[in-house]
């Protein structure tokens, strides 16, 4: 992509520019103003993910007639022979798309955005919103995120979770576990149990560093809630935080312990941790509306957000298909269950990093 996206669109006194080095602190200014934008539009993103992946990243802003940033587009670029040249706002995460401060400019960023691609030959760019925009764009909303509100007490969540849950949160409590919350003096706990479990999902995991990478940037906004059985990590979940909001894009149990219930245990004490921290909601993460892992975040009081993610594609083009239940890649899903763990954890981050 050329460096000719610098002045890709005009609306009278409206230009849609590309980020450029220096102006990463005004960017981030109209991300923080904006109560629409989530941590993954900050611009660090784009060095974290240059820097550990080697993608470039095409930070498209609109600025006003006086050159101040009122919109944003963060989108990084996949690129690999296996898996095809494309765009994502924002990839590895379940939010970025476009935010500005009317309808018209968010348009113009995605328009510059498709523009570029088409000039460049990419295969498609995917927009991940919440917000579901006209019918210009193909649109896929098969996913949803939950997000509980969360109450000013442990103990007001506590009692309206019925006495069944509680049970099953009780639990293992018989087995004498260990919690522990904190930073990166927890990540190889998670990292032990997060490559474990993804290997027996037959999913490529992310190398360690990028976690490392995160809790080093963001020391106040992520966190690790960690499960110990016998001085052994057994479950664990990556916390991020921002604007009273604590999401868990990553969690994980050993399968050994799941009899145990242990994932119930895990999620009640994140929840206590978000509630300790002053956070107002939880976002349990992306899942298919009637799944189990749907049923299993519901039964916590949470609801239904819908994820819209827009994509522009070249004419005659099909919607992509990158994902575990896409038919073609269930045998080697199959041979990954069955591959040791260390392997898993050389190869997984080749492989990944190309992925969405």
């Amino acid at each position: 992509m050329s460096a000719a996206s610098n002045a890709l669109d005009q609306q009278g006194h409206q230009q849609i520019v590309l980020l450029e080095k220096g102006d990463e602190d005004a960017w981030d200014t109209y991300v923080h103003g904006s109560d629409r934008c989530s941590i993954y539009h900050l611009s660090v993103w784009k060095k974290i993910i240059s820097d550990l992946f080697g993608h470039a990243g095409y930070y498209f802003c609109s600025k006003d007639a006086e050159g101040k940033i009122n919109g944003v587009l963060p989108l990084i670029r996949l690129k690999s022979r296996i898996f095809g040249d494309y765009m994502v706002s924002m990839p590895y995460f379940n939010y970025g798309g476009a935010i500005a401060e009317q309808p018209e400019i968010e348009a113009a960023l995605m328009q510059a955005a498709a523009e570029s691609a088409g000039g460049a030959g990419l295969s498609h760019v995917e927009f991940r919103d919440l917000a579901s925009r006209e019918a210009d764009w193909k649109l896929r909303n098969d996913k949803i995120t939950m997000i509980l509100n969360l109450p000013e007490s442990e103990e007001v969540l506590w009692k309206s979770l019925g006495s069944k849950r509680r049970s099953q949160i009780k639990r293992p409590l018989r087995e004498n576990p260990e919690v522990l919350s904190g930073g990166i003096e927890l990540l190889d706990d998670f990292y032990r149990v997060f490559t474990i479990n993804m290997r027996d999902l037959g999913t490529p995991v992310y190398p360690k560093v990028f976690f490392e990478r995160i809790l080093q940037t963001f020391p106040d906004k992520a966190a690790i809630v960690s499960v110990r059985m016998q001085n052994e990590a057994v479950a664990a979940g990556f916390l991020l935080g921002f604007r009273g909001q604590l999401e868990i894009p990553w969690a994980s149990t050993l399968g050994k312990v799941n009899p145990l219930g242990v994932n119930m245990l895990l999620y009640w004490e994140v929840l206590k941790f978000a509630i300790e921290k002053g956070y107002k909601r939880f976002d349990f993460g992306r899942c298919t509306e009637g799944s189990g892992t749907h049923k299993f975040k519901k039964q916590w009081g949470s609801e239904a957000c819908q994820l819209n993610w827009h994509y522009w594609l070249p004419a005659g083009a099909e919607l992509p298909q990158l994902n575990p239940n896409n038919p073609k890649y269930k045998a080697a899903i199959s041979v990954w269950r069955k591959m040791p763990v260390f392997l898993t954890n050389w190869l997984g981050p080749k492989i990944v990093k190309n992925l969405p």
